[in-house]
Order: C-alpha cells, then sequence, then structure tokens
C-alpha cells in the first residue's frame, strides 16, 4: 500500500518514483527554487502552503530544508518577506522581486531550450 502525503488538496499518494527523486536533491534543488519563484511571482506565499505545493509535484520537503531555502533566495534579492499577524501566530509571507522575476524568465528560456534538446529523441 503507498504511503500517502496529505495536503489542502486531499490526500496525494507518494509513489516509489518520488521517494526515487528524492535521492537527488541536489540536483532538483534549482526545480524547486524556480516552482518556488514561479508561485512567489504569482501571488504571496507562505511555507506551509509552499511545502503542501512542492508535495503534490513530488518533492517532499521539511520545513528544516524549506526555509533556509527561502531564506537564502531572499538574501540573494530573489524574493522579499513581510510578516502578517493574522492571530496569535505570525506569518512569513514572502513575494518575488524583480530581480527574481527577471530571473524565472531567463530560467524558463533556458528550460524550453533544454528540454527541446533533452526531449529530442522521445519525439521520435
Amino acid at each position: 500500500m503507498p504511503a500517502h502525503q496529505r495536503t489542502r488538496r486531499g490526500v496525494v499518494p507518494i509513489t516509489n518514483f518520488d521517494k526515487e527523486a528524492m535521492k537527488f536533491k541536489d540536483l532538483l534543488t534549482g526545480f524547486i527554487r524556480l516552482h518556488i519563484l514561479h508561485h512567489a511571482a504569482e501571488q504571496e506565499i507562505y511555507g506551509q502552503w509552499m511545502i503542501e505545493e512542492l508535495a503534490r509535484h513530488g518533492y517532499k520537503l521539511s520545513p528544516g530544508t524549506l526555509y533556509p531555502l527561502l531564506h537564502g533566495m531572499e538574501r540573494k534579492g530573489y524574493l522579499r518577506s513581510r510578516k502578517e499577524h493574522p492571530g496569535r501566530t505570525a506569518r512569513t509571507l514572502y513575494r518575488a522581486t524583480p530581480l527574481g522575476k527577471k530571473g524565472l524568465t531567463l530560467a524558463k528560456s533556458r528550460i524550453l531550450e533544454f528540454t527541446g534538446e533533452a526531449m529530442k529523441d522521445q519525439k521520435r
């Protein structure tokens, strides 16, 4: 019976492929950063939402992994944050900066170039 990940959108099975993919997290970290930038360019995001969103795509991250990524992206100028105090606890919201949006645009063009080349054999 497969393991499951509970998300806001329901229960999503964690496949053996997902588990295998996490062995290559050093290679996949760039994709995770791009996912973060993509969503932060569309709207403000917060950590737990991003963990759940990434899980939908097969990336199983803990807060101890995600928050250092977010902080690093903020230090590099790709994200900016603000605190929100809706109740007893504070929530940090992140949004892509102009530099982050510019980097995302560049990354998208490079991804298109790469996938065109890498998937050439798949089209046959």
